[in-house]
């Protein structure tokens, strides 16, 4: 299936008439900032070196033990009682 020039003539009138000339230039400015934001992002990025991340030379301490009491024993159900 080829999409020939008339249909996407048709594609374009319809966009056209769904969101208005004005929100079309809008949002073709809104995509050109972009763009340039993303060049000028990637230009900042290669002319300043990556950090290498810093690593901690403290270590947290070891975490208490938590200690366990036996639970008390119930009462009345498990030996049968009244």
């Amino acid at each position: 299936m080829n999409i020939g020039p008339w249909q996407l003539i048709i594609i374009a009138l319809v966009i056209l008439v769904l969101f208005g000339r004005g929100r079309i230039s809008e949002m073709m400015g809104d995509f050109g900032k972009g763009i340039k934001s993303f060049k000028k992002g990637m230009a900042d990025e290669s002319e300043t070196p990556a950090a290498p991340p810093q690593q901690l030379s403290q270590q947290a301490p070891p975490a208490p033990e938590a200690k366990r009491e036996p639970a008390p024993a119930e009462s009345g159900s498990a030996n049968g009682g009244n």
